[in-house]
């Protein structure tokens, strides 16, 4: 009798999340997300989506999940964590084969609603609302607990796997902020109880564990934002914001600052809207009782005509962070949608961009455009949502655990958490594994 963890993927690169746990004859499989650079590199060269599921797998977009085939008659549910594509966008291509109930957080249902009708996608699976902060019995020998936590976007959890054998935790993607712009914060209570009950292992994100930081609370997020909006010259000009469409935070901290400036918050892009709109259908915002949100091309047609003429009257909050083709900022300078930036007019970009080759060739493209039109650009207004080493430190002392698997990373993130762990008296080999997608390891 024993634990064995295989993990799927997320262990070889940032995304196309995926963790299945055995424990006896039981098996619990832990998010199913997408590598987003994959899906955005095979479409600029093919120009097309609705891919069959193995076509995703074979170009790296979703989880090998063959590697787990003999353990498919043992599944005995699907847990996600949060919302973010990269945790939850592969359940529509793989959820099915395994009819199990889909356990998550009401949002993350929500969102996985909204994607599974964009696509006109069914599922044969139950899905199974579980508030933050609350457990239930998965099989009398796994009981299921999410433990809310702070990141950025809403309702986001760490999973423990209570079993005979001592607690799993699940812990991708989170940080430690003491001050968010929304939602709760973390419950270091219950972490703490978990650490003096005893963690048997630590299945934990790596993605900033070389950054030697305490990760910025969300507040100095919106500081730095309002810096740039109240403190920068602006009168006449249009004022555009661009962050990730699943960042509530932040396009909260845009409709409060277009209050103070009395200019009028206009939100463009389908997957704003889509996120906004499941908050809102939950109770958790309400934030079209003071924007327009326009989700369809002539409506959003009109919004721009009006502030071409009138540019010094609105924020547009819209989609194109990353550059990507097809958003908002893209389908501007394309000409598709109706608006001419024009000297000195602002744009920031209230977010990072995601290290992945094809989203830094886009960013660069992007920019390079709006250089030619003289727009006065604004770039890293942001603080990320992943823990640095000094929270990774905190938090394992926290929680104690006996091993430690780092996840939600490459090789070199991958080490650089097993050189903190080392620092903590931990051994890589011994009860430290840096393992890759599709490797499992048995205790």
């Amino acid at each position: 009798m024993s634990v064995e963890i295989c993990t799927v993927g997320g262990f070889s690169e940032v995304g196309r999340n995926m963790t299945a746990i055995k424990i006896d004859d039981e098996v619990v499989l832990l998010d199913m997300g997408i590598f987003l650079p994959a899906i955005v590199s095979f479409e600029a060269e093919e120009g097309h989506r609705n891919l069959p599921t193995q076509k995703l797998i074979d170009i790296g977009a979703i989880p090998d999940d063959h590697v787990i085939e003999s353990w498919k008659p043992l599944v005995k549910g699907i847990l996600l964590g949060h919302a973010h594509l990269d945790h939850i966008a592969a359940v529509p291509y793989l959820a099915g084969k395994y009819k199990v109930p889909l356990y998550a957080t009401p949002f993350s249902l929500e969102i996985l609603k909204a994607i599974l009708h964009d696509d006109e996608m069914k599922l044969p699976n139950r899905f199974v609302p579980v508030q933050p902060n609350t457990s239930f019995t998965l099989t009398p020998n796994i009981t299921v607990e999410f433990i809310g936590i702070t990141h950025s976007t809403l309702q986001c959890s760490m999973i423990a796997l209570h079993t005979p054998y001592g607690v799993i935790l699940y812990a991708c993607d989170f940080k430690f902020d003491n001050t968010p712009v929304l939602g709760d914060k973390p419950n270091y209570k219950r972490l703490q109880e978990l650490g003096e009950k005893g963690v048997h292992t630590l299945i934990v994100e790596c993605l900033y564990a070389h950054k030697e930081m305490k990760t910025p609370s969300e507040k100095v997020a919106k500081e730095m934002l309002q810096d740039v909006l109240y403190g920068v010259e602006n009168k006449g000009k249009a004022v555009f914001v661009t962050t990730f469409g699943s960042h509530l935070p932040r396009i909260k901290t845009v409709i409060e600052s277009g209050k103070k400036l009395k200019r009028k918050v206009v939100i463009l892009g389908r997957s704003m809207g889509k996120y906004i709109k499941a908050a809102e259908d939950l109770g958790l915002v309400h934030f079209s009782r003071d924007v327009e949100i326009a989700t369809y091309k002539s409506h959003m047609k009109k919004i721009l005509n009006d502030v071409e003429k009138n540019r010094g009257k609105y924020i547009v909050l819209c989609t194109g962070s990353q550059g990507e083709p097809g958003s908002i900022l893209d389908k501007i300078l394309s000409e598709e949608l109706p608006f001419n930036f024009g000297e000195e007019d602002h744009v920031v970009f209230s977010c990072k961009t995601i290290p992945a080759a094809i989203n830094i060739a886009n960013r660069e493209a992007l920019e390079a455009r709006l250089k030619k039109r003289k727009v006065r650009i604004f770039t890293e207004i942001h603080v990320s949502g992943h823990a640095g080493r000094e929270d990774l430190r905190d938090f394992i002392n926290m929680t104690k655990p006996k091993h430690i698997i780092p996840a939600h990373g490459d090789a070199s993130m991958k080490e650089a958490l097993g050189s903190l762990a080392e620092e903590m008296n931990y051994k890589i080999g011994t009860n430290v594994f840096l393992m890759s997608d599709g490797q499992k390891v048995a205790f």
